[in-house]
């Protein structure tokens, strides 16, 4: 009797065993694989989803950066079910072989899942490439506007000192006084001190 009772006892654990293997392993939901491209792109791929998947692939690349997006419902294979790591390490070694993880790969295919059903096949929904460092550049343009800045201030600096005019010697000397005088005086009310004798001079042609 007691005999039985361990025999049965062991096939019991045996089952449980057994049953504990063929349950099919996931892949959680937010998980990561890096890898590099041919072309030494540094790459993330990340995955989410249940029945029907979805795959993101972000790069770097010679100060730009990429990525790309793909859905399908690999669990349809049954490989995948069994062992979804493999799967996904199988997509990240074929986009290894790749110069771009995104250019020319609309379907994602792996050899554990030849023959399922096309619904099982990873397929490109959207991709996109920007700047990677998009704020060194703000920095840059506002410097060089700055700078610019700096340069057109300077330049009406330059500009603002009214050249150096000859002055006409009245040849009447009572009417080329009162006119002088009262040039000066105008320049003097609607006139920049600095441009007293400039001013002077331009209203003194103007009234004769």
């Amino acid at each position: 009797m007691k005999s039985f009772a361990l025999l049965f006892l062991v096939v019991i654990c045996g089952m449980g065993g057994l049953g504990q293997k063929l349950k099919p392993k996931k892949r959680s939901n937010g998980e990561e694989i890096n890898f590099r491209t041919k072309t030494k792109d540094v790459c993330t791929m990340s995955m989410s989803g249940d029945e029907e998947m979805k795959l993101r692939i972000e790069c770097r690349s010679q100060g730009m950066s990429y990525w790309c997006e793909f859905t399908g419902k690999p669990s349809v294979c049954r490989a995948f079910r069994n062992n979804p790591k493999i799967y996904w390490n199988q997509i990240a070694v074929e986009l290894r072989k790749l110069p771009h993880a995104c250019e020319s790969t609309q379907v994602l295919k792996t050899t554990m899942c030849q023959k399922a059903p096309t619904e099982a096949l990873m397929k490109q929904i959207a991709a996109g490439m920007e700047p990677e460092d998009l704020a060194n550049q703000d920095k840059s343009a506002q410097k060089t506007s700055t700078s610019m800045r700096g340069a057109g201030e300077s330049s009406v600096k330059k500009l603002g000192k009214p050249p150096i005019l000859p002055l006409i010697k009245p040849t009447q000397h009572g009417q080329g006084s009162e006119n002088e005088t009262e040039a000066m005086k105008l320049a003097r009310e609607h006139c920049w001190e600095s441009l007293h004798g400039f001013c002077s001079y331009i209203i003194g042609i103007f009234r004769g």
